[in-house]
């Protein structure tokens, strides 16, 4: 009898703690989304509120066209700089292999910070060109291109980590052997390199797609103030207004968006075998 309950007690632990910090939260605030904050009823209001209004709808619409276009530039220029450190053996590709661990270490607030004084009117930039008798300012504050472009000094090393890892699969033998048979380099990228590595690709864009949805500091110190990104719509409801009701609702449709990142990769799993095959 001993022996049976042993590997449960052994995990009884590690299960209360996500029981108390994390299934107990989110299910409170699944509840609390629900709920009107005057008459204490079931209601759809505070869902609805995101799509009706037309506000939030524009950060909606705002937030998921910054997410979409940080992970397609980050995944296409993460593959690529991947492919540039696997099959390069020059000094430069070791440098930007040493270059892309950089930015693992540096605190998020402290790197926002610095672009913001590389990129500002008057910053490292405008000084570097009046140095030239010109007088230029990039005009990127408080903007878009100031949020993607933080994104992608974010998420860019980071893919290319995860990709170049998959990409040590891909053995010298295998691109010496298609060579031999005269595949272009085109057949090779997409009949043996996309076949052995897409799926870490996906990983990567899936992990960019998440971490970002809901990403708070990039767009606070750097981003306008409408239409506003969903973390600091979230911050508003939560902190401005007190609105914890409609911020639960905001939390829920922002885990859906990720959910159905995470369903995508899922389902590009499960048609693997198909891709191969092919």
């Amino acid at each position: 009898m001993e022996n049976k309950w042993t590997p449960y007690l052994m995990v009884l632990p590690a299960f209360l703690v996500i029981a108390i910090f994390v299934a107990y939260p989110v299910f409170n605030a699944l509840v609390l989304s629900f709920t009107h904050p005057e008459t204490g009823q079931f209601t759809w209001d505070n869902y609805s509120y995101f799509f009706t209004d037309d506000i939030q709808r524009a950060n909606i619409l705002y937030t998921l066209k910054i997410v979409f276009e940080t992970v397609i530039f980050t995944g296409m220029i993460g593959f690529f700089l991947a492919l540039y450190l696997r099959f390069s053996n020059s000094w430069i590709a070791k440098v930007i292999g040493k270059l892309t661990l950089i930015p693992r270490f540096i605190p998020g607030l402290v790197a926002v910070q610095s672009v913001l004084v590389l990129i500002m009117d008057g910053g490292v930039v405008s000084r570097i060109a009046s140095l030239f008798g010109l007088n230029f300012n990039l005009g990127w504050m408080y903007s878009e291109k100031a949020i993607l472009f933080m994104n992608l000094w974010f998420n860019i090393p980071f893919s290319t980590l995860i990709i170049l890892a998959s990409l040590s699969n891909v053995k010298d033998s295998y691109i010496e052997a298609a060579r031999d048979i005269g595949s272009s380099h085109f057949d090779i990228l997409k009949k043996i390199i996309l076949p052995l590595s897409y799926k870490d690709i996906l990983v990567a864009m899936t992990f960019v797609f998440m971490s970002n949805i809901g990403s708070f500091t990039t767009p606070y110190l750097l981003g306008g103030t409408h239409p506003r990104m969903l973390g600091i719509a979230l911050y508003d409801q939560f902190n401005a207004y007190m609105s914890y009701e409609r911020a639960a609702a905001l939390s829920a449709i922002m885990f859906v968006f990720s959910l159905g990142a995470a369903i995508v990769y899922v389902t590009s799993n499960l048609k693997e075998s198909r891709w191969q095959k092919g």
